[in-house]
């Protein structure tokens, strides 16, 4: 098996030499591996409630059932897909000009230690996802800028769409019950942002496990085994020691994520799970918020000995031949307010780092070129990641269930592009079958 000690990693305006762990390598060509075309298609606000719901014409018995989406609904990603993006029915904000489907090519490898996977797909917009929300000086104070296409600041506001292109990946080994039938849809909820029965900040504050243990203020996505009404509403929680129960038997859902600003200048993609909420594994991921909430602005700001510049605006932030997001061993230093700022200069919101710990920095090795419209994103993950805790562990011979997502045009939440359930064996038959390297 291939070794490397170093590796050259090419990012979005950037070079730089990467030393740590030995990583096993990908294929050097992907030309004798298959390729499986996998349909993705625009959901809307489609949901866990809404297909158990009389609205799901003739289904919704067969849904709470535990049917499959694809027996009913198989080859017809296309046909949904428009009906749904056009605001005809489950979009109340249609997005100008957005594809019903995306085209998602799929190749997955694998030897004794790893997944080798690699994914290309076209963008709707003729350049690379690489940026995301800022912070703007406006000759006072520093404030956001940028939103996805959905929030009502753009499509109610006129503010500017500013998010990343992002490829997720979710996997259960069978443990998670329906997730084989229904996929990401057991994830997907009415009362989730975005969604047509969004919880009130304030009121996920209040919760006694949302907001006063996870310290969270929104409703993001969450299983049914984690709550305790046959609705599967966010306020029903299971009590903390019931939902690690659950979770130490497997009932978690598996997710990684790769983003084009987040994650991809460092060659990496965050680790996660959902359960009772959208959770990062334990550990330390690669970005945080860069943001000083006593001084009320940023933590960093770009070192200009280094790249030439201090900030960026926002004709500049999208300009793929300077750094684009703020890399702590690279290219930043702490902010300084007596920089002579300028009103319009904008700082990224987040700022990466390479000093990942624990099961938050497994996938350490994701590699993603945006070339001529397309992204293709190599991935390397081990098969055992040696955090069963966190992560569904693999091994050769096993089938998995997977689904997998695009978010692209300054999309987040339901505005992705989604695929129905399928499968994934590790040199074994299934709908995409990672074949065996010699």
């Amino acid at each position: 098996m291939k070794t490397l000690t170093s590796r050259l990693l090419m990012t979005l305006g950037s070079v730089v030499l990467l030393s740590g762990p030995v990583l096993a390598a990908p294929p050097s060509d992907w030309s004798g591996v298959p390729t499986k075309t996998v349909k993705l298609f625009y959901p809307g606000q489609s949901s866990y409630q809404w297909l158990r719901s009389s609205e799901h014409k003739r289904a919704d018995k067969k849904t709470k059932k535990g049917d499959s989406c694809v027996s009913c609904h198989e080859g017809e990603e296309v046909e949904i897909g428009n009906k749904i993006v056009s605001g005809e029915r489950l979009e109340p904000h249609p997005i100008k000009d957005k594809p019903g489907v995306i085209d998602l090519a799929v190749q997955m490898a694998h030897d004794t230690d790893n997944l080798y996977m690699r994914y290309q797909w076209k963008t709707k917009n003729p350049f690379p996802g690489s940026a995301h929300p800022h912070w703007q000086f406006d000759g006072k104070d520093w404030k956001q800028i940028g939103w996805p296409q959905l929030d009502k600041k753009v499509w109610g506001e006129g503010q500017p769409a500013i998010y990343e292109d992002r490829l997720s990946l979710m996997v259960d080994n069978g443990s998670v019950p329906m997730f084989a039938e229904q996929g990401c849809w057991l994830t997907c909820h009415d009362d989730m942002r975005d969604m047509p029965n969004v919880a009130q900040a304030k009121d996920v504050k209040a919760h006694a496990l949302l907001g006063k243990v996870l310290k969270k203020k929104d409703v993001r996505k969450y299983l049914p085994g984690s709550r305790t009404d046959e609705a599967v509403t966010w306020t029903k929680t299971k009590s903390a020691d019931e939902i690690a129960t659950v979770k130490a038997a497997g009932g978690f859902v598996d997710l990684m994520q790769w983003r084009g600003h987040r994650s991809n200048p460092v060659g990496m993609t965050d680790d996660g799970y959902v359960l009772e909420y959208r959770l990062f594994d334990a550990g330390k991921k690669m970005f945080s918020k860069n943001w000083d909430k006593t001084a009320k602005q940023p933590k960093y700001m770009f070192d200009a000995k280094k790249v030439g510049f201090k900030s960026r605006t926002m004709d500049q932030i999208r300009d793929t031949s300077k750094p684009s997001s703020l890399i702590a061993e690279d290219n930043v230093v702490a902010f300084d307010p007596k920089a002579g700022w300028k009103k319009g200069d904008m700082i990224p919101e987040y700022y990466l780092t390479r000093a990942v710990k624990g099961s938050a920095g497994d996938n350490q090795d994701a590699n993603g070129t945006w070339k001529d419209g397309v992204w293709t994103v190599v991935w390397t993950r081990k098969l055992d990641t040696g955090h069963p805790q966190d992560d569904k562990i693999m091994k050769t011979g096993g089938v998995y269930t997977v689904g997998f997502a695009v978010h692209d045009d300054n999309i987040t939440t339901r505005g992705h592009h989604v695929s129905w359930p399928m499968t994934v064996g590790i040199g074994a038959k299934a709908d995409i079958k990672a074949v065996t390297l010699k």
